[in-house]
C-alpha cells in the first residue's frame, strides 16, 4: 500500500486530546493540505480560524450563551476545554454561476478532512465536531462570520492523550454496488 492509502486506513476520531497541538510552523504545512482539496473555478469558499489558549475559554463563553440552563451553560464552557486547539473550518462562498454553493459547502468538507489526515500523519490526533453549535446564529457572529457563511466544523485538535478502542470498519458489498446492476 501506498502512504497515503495507509494514512487514510489509519485514520481516526480521537476524542481524547492534551497539549502540545501543532506549531505555527507544523500548523503552515497541515493547512497547504487542507488547500489542496477539490476546488472548481479555484473559488478558495473556505477560511479557518485557530482558537487555543485564552480563547479556548472565550469560545467556552459564547458557547455557553447558547444554554437554556446554568447546568447547561457549564457544560458548554466546558467543550473547548477537551483541546489545546480548536480550528473553525468556515465555508465562505463565492457567487459564481457554475460553481454552486453546496459544491463550496463540499470543498470546505475536503479540506477539514485533508486537514485531519494530515494532522494524524504528523503525529496529532483531531476529532471534527459539529451539532447545534455549528449552526447557531450567535455562535456564527460570535466568531465574525458574515451572514453568507456557514461553520463546517469544529476541529478538537491536540496530542492524542489515550487510544480508544477501534471502531468496526463498515463492509464493501454492504455499501457498495454496480450500476446498473449485474445479473
Amino acid at each position: 500500500m501506498t502512504d497515503v492509502i495507509e494514512a487514510i486506513l489509519q485514520r481516526s476520531s480521537e476524542p481524547r486530546l492534551s497539549a502540545p497541538a501543532p506549531s505555527a510552523d507544523e500548523l503552515a504545512r497541515l493547512f497547504e493540505c487542507a488547500f489542496r482539496a477539490p476546488d472548481h473555478a479555484l473559488l478558495r469558499p473556505w477560511r479557518y480560524l485557530i482558537i487555543e489558549g485564552e480563547g479556548l475559554h472565550a469560545l467556552g463563553e459564547l458557547y455557553a450563551r447558547t444554554g437554556d440552563s446554568e447546568e447547561a451553560r457549564d457544560k458548554l464552557r466546558k467543550m473547548p476545554l477537551r483541546a489545546p486547539m480548536v480550528i473553525v473550518g468556515i465555508t465562505s462562498p463565492k457567487p459564481h454561476p457554475k460553481v454552486p454553493q453546496i459544491e463550496q459547502s463540499m470543498s470546505t468538507a475536503v479540506g477539514m478532512g485533508y486537514l485531519l489526515l494530515a494532522l494524524n500523519e504528523a503525529g496529532y490526533g483531531g476529532m471534527w465536531r459539529t451539532g447545534a453549535l455549528a449552526y447557531d446564529s450567535q455562535v456564527k457572529s460570535g466568531l465574525g462570520l458574515a451572514e453568507h457563511e456557514s461553520i463546517a466544523g469544529f476541529l478538537y485538535v491536540g496530542s492524542v492523550s489515550s487510544e480508544k478502542p477501534a471502531v468496526p470498519r463498515p463492509i464493501m458489498s454492504e455499501l457498495v454496488s454496480s450500476w446498473p446492476a449485474k445479473p
